[in-house]
């Protein structure tokens, strides 16, 4: 068996790893580089793998470093199965559909001075067509559901708290009456996010492949950053200015609205001039938002008393949605007070672009980043300091205020990985750090040594690993975590609920040992589907 790391080795994008076990091989995500132009040129380089050999593409996110290049997979011969959460299904049909218009967008761009200068064209990475063809290959899963995927691999798909859909993979892969147990984190959040419940805990796990994007890092206090976004939106629209919020469009936006709704609705003798216009300027956030609203059973517990109270956590009064184009242009002809959230979150590409462009120059505006900003990108060398930059060909002084809140970081910190990783009841005897700057993978690398005595591993792209054939024995008789049941269920659900109880009842009576290891997976998996139905229907009836 052996671990190749194709991306996201000691960068923070382009995450893909193959695993290779008999007469199998396996992808976890397929993300698009970005950042600096070396990096970008990478996704348009051949994979190291024939795409047509694989069969699994375990999907950790929606996010597009994380799945931005399964178009191009797909366009050169990918025809097995996708498979991830059913949020992160829904989410990835609108990313990656429109990561497509801006492959063809940029293509348009580059081909117009090629043609100036008599250069060759070039073709985009994929179309929008592409990346829609791609989505005939997903296949969704629940939370929690151990899935067999032929004889020598199981998996399952547990809450990494990242954002909707965010998962942690687990894989049972069995070799010559071997089974070796891998873990992939993917990106694990931070505790007490909003909307979003805390990262699962896991048991147990022979080899884990960890994120380590805040290795080196601990967050601001996590319990003042509204107080922190309030007062600089506040300062700022009392001084007349615009406060621009590069935000991505999936998972920072929707939170970001859900605590702007609690401080607008909640906070008493607020002066009516500082419920300034909230502009959410991004039509894949505004596609995003109503894709979280149909996947609530995913949220924490306050959002979902919140929803079944009949407040909607992702609506407020002085909230607007611009879709349109020209809207948005009307923007920044606009002069009064306001605040406008726009993709993308690392000012790489999108409307937030043309938002700086018009207001980076004016020291009355204010810029606020709260999310990781990549090495070479627009929001980095802003971040850095930097007095000017050049947008669509022209320079832009920085004279507005900058910014950085990290508290709404979508990634755990230094000690929020460590504490994670505390939490296997037995460890892994070898971790792997991925999706970190090279001086953040070395700190938490030590770190985890100092605290755990664990070996670790910060690859190389293209660094393979071999398992040899004596490793740890699967942990087969695992404890499972029980299943949550609803409590003050409305009458109406009476019927599904004793259906439910009975189903419980005839699993406790009939479950030993040869029934845990044959048929208690399946019989989960079916008491799960229930459990989201029931949540489905209270939702809709708590509106």
């Amino acid at each position: 068996m052996q671990i190749q790391f194709l991306g996201a080795a000691k960068v923070v994008t382009g995450s893909n790893i193959l695993i290779s076990a008999g007469k199998y091989k396996i992808l976890l995500d397929c993300g698009l580089f970005q950042g600096t132009k070396d990096l970008e040129s990478l996704n348009f380089q051949d994979f190291q793998f024939n795409p047509a050999e694989i069969d699994y593409l375990l999907l950790s996110h929606a996010h597009i470093d994380h799945s931005g290049r399964i178009p191009k997979l797909v366009k050169e011969g990918f025809r097995g199965k996708i498979i991830c959460t059913k949020a992160t299904k829904d989410l990835a049909e609108i990313m990656l559909v429109d990561s497509g218009h801006i492959q063809e967008s940029d293509a348009e761009w580059e081909n117009r001075k090629a043609k100036r200068a008599g250069k060759p064209l070039v073709q985009p990475l994929y179309t929008a067509q592409e990346a829609t063809n791609s989505l005939r290959y997903f296949e969704a899963a629940l939370y929690h559901q151990k899935i067999t995927l032929n004889d020598s691999i199981s998996i399952r798909f547990q809450d990494a708290g990242h954002i909707l859909g965010s998962s942690i993979i687990e894989l049972w892969i069995t070799e010559k009456d071997d089974t070796v147990k891998i873990v992939f984190s993917g990106d694990i959040g931070m505790k007490n996010k909003p909307l979003i419940r805390d990262p699962d805990l896991i048991e147990s796990a022979d080899y884990l492949i960890l994120e380590s994007t805040y290795g080196n890092r601990l967050h601001e206090n996590i319990e003042q950053r509204m107080e922190k976004l309030m007062e600089v939106i506040n300062a700022t629209i009392l001084r007349g200015g615009t406060v621009i919020i590069p935000s991505f469009a999936v998972g920072r936006t929707q939170e970001l609205i859900y605590e702007l709704n609690k401080y607008y609705e909640y906070t008493e003798d607020l002066e009516t001039f500082l419920r300034a216009p909230i502009y959410l300027d991004s039509p894949m956030a505004v596609s995003a938002t109503e894709i979280f609203k149909r996947n609530a059973y995913c949220f924490d517990e306050e959002a979902k008393k919140l929803i079944l109270s009949g407040d909607n956590p992702l609506e407020f009064d002085n909230l607007y949605f611009v879709r349109d184009h020209n809207e948005s242009m009307r923007l920044n002809d606009a002069n009064y007070p306001k605040v406008i959230i726009s993709a993308s979150g690392m000012c790489t590409a999108g409307r937030v672009r043309h938002h700086l462009k018009h207001n980076l120059w004016k020291a009355k505006n204010s810029v606020i980043f709260v999310g990781y900003q990549a090495a070479g990108t627009l929001g980095r060398i802003l971040q850095d300091g930097v007095k000017k930059v050049k947008l669509f060909g022209e320079e832009i002084a920085v004279l507005a205020e900058i910014h950085s809140i990290e508290g709404f970081s979508g990634h755990g910190d230094q000690s929020d990985l460590l504490n994670w990783l505390g939490g296997f009841k037995k460890k892994p005897q070898k971790i792997f750090l991925v999706h970190g700057e090279e001086e953040a993978s070395t700190t938490l690398a030590q770190k985890i040594k100092n605290k755990y005595g664990i070996s670790t591993i910060i690859p190389n792209m293209g660094y393979s690993f071999q398992i040899e054939n004596d490793v740890l024995k699967a942990h087969s008789g695992e404890i499972l975590e029980p299943i949550q049941r609803r409590e003050n269920i409305k009458k109406e659900l009476q019927l599904v609920y004793d259906q439910f109880e009975s189903l419980v009842s005839k699993t406790n009576r009939f479950i030993d040992d040869d029934v845990l290891k044959k048929d208690y997976d399946q019989l989960k998996n079916k008491l799960l589907e229930l459990q989201k139905e029931l949540l489905d229907i209270s939702i809709m009836l708590g509106n």
